[in-house]
């Protein structure tokens, strides 16, 4: 399990709430802890005592459903693909409702399955690159990413890499080495490339889709999780990306983490703490993503701006 999946085991036992030291236990950092809060995606509910995610009911079925196609398939068969990074908590690609089992050669050519659903692949794979989560056999993380990445347009791919690297469960020191498991193989040329713009800091895939259109509009952010401080030190708020010299930050307003009431609050006291010690706040959503000049064009006019001033 990785940290995230520890932390949620406690909560479930423990209603949805842990503590810092709990976290901490996990392998959270202090640092991550307090961002988690800033950010609106755990309400701190006591002193040291945090209300986290719960999963529900949906995503408790859907590892059954996992679990019950991977069983069908025999002692051979794991997850792989987009449902090995789901099991892992790997995101940035969209969720359908297939499943993607592997077996080695030609047990994968006579396998029976009635369930449209359930899609095998004949891959094989060393005993080594096979681990489990929740029980489940699964393609360890790194070969997850490397396997993606193949099959993966840039998008996706990077922000497959990114949540990796930010969730710990793949390190930097690790990506060359991705580079010997896709050698020679269809897409392992762009997907070289994909490595190049891989960065751990990115928090979301929104996170990374915003930081690659400002990359491919020519205006790049020179700091992911930028940290804004007062005079005394103070955190004033942490900012998704930020141009330092211009003192701009945008942040990327994903649903999950910006929609509760508690972190609508949150952000809007952040932006003023920034707003007042001088800098400007950009806030970009999904479907600004979806138009490649959008958010360059933000970026740049805003940078135009404080050059101005």
């Amino acid at each position: 399990m990785d940290r995230r999946q520890i932390l949620g085991a406690v909560a479930v036992r423990q209603g949805g709430v842990v503590t810092r030291e709990q976290a901490l236990a996990a392998g959270f950092s202090r640092h991550e802890i307090d961002n988690q809060v800033a950010m609106g995606r755990w309400r701190r509910v006591a002193r040291a005592v945090y209300l986290v995610a719960v999963p529900s009911e949906e995503a408790v079925l859907r590892r059954s459903r996992i679990r019950a196609a991977v069983l069908s398939l025999g002692p051979a068969a794991h997850a792989v693909l987009a449902t090995a990074a789901e099991l892992h908590g790997i995101a940035g690609l969209r969720r359908f409702d297939e499943i993607h089992v592997c077996l080695p050669g030609r047990a994968a050519r006579g396998a029976r399955i009635r369930d449209p659903a359930i899609i095998v692949h004949q891959l094989d794979h060393p005993p080594h690159a096979v681990t489990a989560v929740d029980g489940i056999p699964v393609t360890a993380p790194l070969l997850t990413v490397a396997e993606l990445i193949l099959r993966q347009p840039r998008y996706p791919a990077v922000s497959v890499l990114d949540s990796a690297l930010n969730r710990g469960l793949v390190r930097d020191d690790e990506l060359p080495s991705i580079l010997s498991m896709i050698r020679g193989r269809r897409g392992a040329v762009a997907a070289r490339r994909y490595l190049t713009e891989a960065n751990g800091l990115a928090q979301s895939p929104l996170e990374t889709r915003t930081r690659l259109r400002c990359v491919d509009g020519r205006v790049p952010p020179d700091c992911l999780q930028l940290e804004v401080r007062d005079d005394d030190g103070y955190l004033l708020g942490v900012g998704d990306m930020g141009w330092r010299a211009s003192r701009v930050i945008a942040e990327a307003d994903g649903r999950e983490a910006h929609e509760t009431p508690n972190a609508l609050f949150g952000d809007r006291h952040r932006q003023n703490r920034l707003v007042n010690a001088g800098w400007t706040v950009l806030r970009f959503t999904w479907g600004d993503t979806l138009r490649p000049d959008c958010i360059p064009s933000v970026v740049r006019r805003a940078l135009a701006a404080r050059r101005a001033g």
